[in-house]
């Protein structure tokens, strides 16, 4: 099992927190868990909605304080 890897996208507007995992997501192996840390309450929403379209598997998605934590694995 591979490392998980964090981003930071506290403090970034949609469609910032988004595009920063699109980033990574290129750049993980399949299997990869990427944890996506943002302040816009519209990631909540907009990244379980790429996941679904681009057929990854979204782990967990929950808000600590004022910080969403969004859990993602690569499947392909």
């Amino acid at each position: 099992m591979s490392d998980i890897k964090t981003i930071d996208a506290r403090n970034t507007f949609c469609p910032g927190p988004l595009m920063e995992l699109i980033t990574y997501m290129k750049q993980a192996s399949v299997g990869d868990t990427l944890e996506l840390l943002s302040t816009d309450d519209g990631t909540a929403t907009d990244v379980p909605m790429w996941v679904k379209k681009c057929g990854h598997e979204m782990i967990s998605s929950e808000k600590k304080g004022d910080v969403w934590h969004l859990m993602v694995r690569k499947a392909k």
